[in-house]
């Protein structure tokens, strides 16, 4: 019978779904895609590479910001958990999340959402309206960004300089592992149901970025084998 049960469990555990693997050289491939929030900004760069023995995105950012970002579709009750490995030469030295001014990170990874009207207020409707007509069609409904800080302690928790939309969380900090790669992983739809109180919402996108326009500095990141597996198993990388 406990062979059994071990076995079912085995088998209905849902495969990792992979959405972000990278590997050979060059700009990286569709459904990845460049995307500018500021064109009087220069665009943070990014390529296919392989760094110490891993295939990955590399993004270089010298006062530049821009996002590397990919449609997303998962079932968050299924899949909540987000695992990636990501690299930085250093955290950026000038940063300070509390403030405009200093809203750069030599890592980020982004995951935004649609939410339905009902979810939202008339205030938080006018805001999101008006930032589109700003920044355009990118700007979500609400995201979750989990960052590389220089200062703050893993599991800082604040909303965005520019939106309380935006959730940035410490997911790593400081230089002790600048130089070699990290594995992460963030159970999105619980970080989602604390950020924004329970309310409904679907992940719509997925985005990686190195930025460092505020500051007028330089970031080198890479980032590798993002994908989602059931809370309780074990990241694939």
């Amino acid at each position: 019978m406990i062979v059994r049960l071990v076995l079912g469990a085995a088998l209905a555990a849902a495969p990792p779904l992979w959405v972000g693997r990278f590997s050979g050289e060059g700009a990286p491939p569709p459904p990845w895609r460049v995307v500018r929030l500021d064109k009087d900004v220069a665009a943070t760069l990014y390529r296919r590479t392989r760094i110490d023995g891993v295939d990955a995105v590399e993004a270089r950012a010298d006062s530049a910001m821009a996002l590397l970002a990919r449609p997303l579709a998962v079932d968050l009750a299924a899949s909540p958990v987000l695992c990636w490995r990501w690299r930085v030469d250093a955290p950026v030295a000038q940063a300070d999340m509390r403030r405009r001014s200093g809203d750069d990170y030599a890592a980020r990874v982004y995951v935004t959402f649609d939410m339905p009207d009902g979810a939202l207020g008339l205030a938080a409707r006018l805001r999101i309206a008006l930032g589109r007509r700003l920044f355009g069609s990118a700007v979500p409904d609400a995201a979750l960004n989990y960052v590389w800080d220089n200062r703050n302690p893993v599991g800082t928790r604040r909303r965005s300089a520019y939106t309380d939309r935006v959730e940035m969380i410490v997911a790593e900090t400081g230089s002790g592992r600048a130089g070699q790669w990290v594995a992460e992983r963030a159970d999105v739809a619980a970080d989602f149901a604390r950020a924004f109180g329970n309310r409904s919402g679907r992940p719509i996108q997925l985005a990686i970025a190195a930025d460092t326009d505020n500051t007028n500095g330089r970031a080198r990141s890479a980032f590798a084998d993002l994908h989602f597996v059931a809370r309780g198993e074990r990241c694939a990388a």
